[in-house]
Order: structure tokens, then sequence, then C-alpha cells
């Protein structure tokens, strides 16, 4: 059955504002916040704590698992520093946010992060690495990069999601009108067929 609401991927390195941004866009347009560390976490998708990286080794099968009624359902924000796990089918607009390298590093410092991997995320923003396999991975037309720098791009970038929803939305029961109607007719026809009315006239009478 088609999803009435779309399933959108904000992915970009640790620091860009992913987190900030699925909060917006969630006030904004309903769509659910999933924090996909947190699913990590509660859910166990996991093999253990990585203490050079400070993050959890994540296992994706089971994450993948726990995830699927969420992406058939529609209608949830995936909030991640990766995307291209996710199969196609679950996502309509994926949104890479960029930052300015010396911005990104006093995001991460502040937050802590060690200095591997705090210059392990600063090597993958140069060198666009989640911009390259998010396009690798899914269609360029649904692929958006966003600038996210100053406080006046989160607005800005709100906006533009929110605008993309209504018009996806738009979009779909628009299909679902059109695909209806198919429907209708082609039930129709098969009445007419069942009744002789498209049948060849009897010459006979």
């Amino acid at each position: 059955m088609p999803r009435s609401l779309p399933n959108i991927v904000v992915t970009g390195t640790p620091g860009v504002g992913k987190t900030s941004h699925c909060e917006e866009i969630a006030r904004a347009t309903g769509l659910e916040h999933v924090a996909i560390n947190r699913i990590v976490r509660e859910h166990e998708c996991h093999e253990g704590w990585d203490d050079e990286m400070q993050s959890w080794i994540v296992d994706e099968d089971k994450l993948l698992d726990a995830l699927e009624p969420l992406a058939d359902r529609g209608g949830i924000l995936l909030d991640w520093h990766a995307c291209d796990l996710f199969p196609k089918r679950w996502v309509d607009l994926v949104v890479v946010l960029r930052c300015d390298s010396s911005v990104l590093y006093d995001r991460m410092a502040a937050r802590g992060y060690a200095e591997a991997k705090l210059q392990e995320n600063l090597d993958a923003e140069i060198m666009e690495v989640l911009l390259e396999e998010a396009r690798e991975a899914y269609d360029e037309e649904i692929v958006v990069e966003l600038r996210s720098d100053k406080v006046d791009d989160l607005d800005e970038n709100v906006e533009r999601v929110v605008a993309w929803t209504e018009a996806w939305k738009k979009d779909q029961a628009r299909r679902a009108n059109d695909e209806g109607l198919e429907s209708e007719e082609s039930e129709d026809s098969n009445a007419m067929e069942d009744h002789g009315v498209n049948g060849t006239a009897d010459t006979n009478g």
C-alpha cells in the first residue's frame, strides 16, 4: 500500500546540525524524528562500544529490522551520519547537510570529541564522503545538498523541506486519485463485458 507521508533521510558529518534540523522539520511537518543512535542503543542493534571513536559498533541487519515497520508506515525523519544502508524503497528525499570545516571543527571540539574521531569526521567533510555516498546510493534527483553554517541556514533549510513535503503529499494524493479512477473504469468495463454490453450484437433477433 502506498505511503501517505514521505520518509526523509537527514545526514551529514557529526556536528553539521542534523538533530537540530530534524527537530525543527518534525515540528513544522508532523513527521516523526527517528534518531538512529537512540534506536541502536534502545534496540541493542550493536556489537559493543568503540572507545576510540566514541560510538556504537552498529549491527546493520538488526538496525534495519528495527526500522522496517516505521519505514513501511512512512512519515519519518531518519537522523544519522550515514545513509547508504537504507533501502531505496524506503527513501523519498535525502538531505545532506554541509558545513565549513572551521565551523565544524569548533562544533566538534565543543562536544569534547577525541582527536581521532574529530580528525576522521573533518576529513570526511572536506572530502565530501557522505555526499558522494548519498549520490551513489540513491537517484540523484532525490539527493539535496544544503548548507548548515549558521542559524539562518537552519530556518531556510526547514522552509525548503516543508515546501517539498507539501508538494510530495499533493503529488501522492493526485496519483492515488488517478489510480482510483483507472480502477473504477476497469471495473465498469468488466461489468459491461459481463452483461454483454461490449460484446458482438446479436443479429438473429
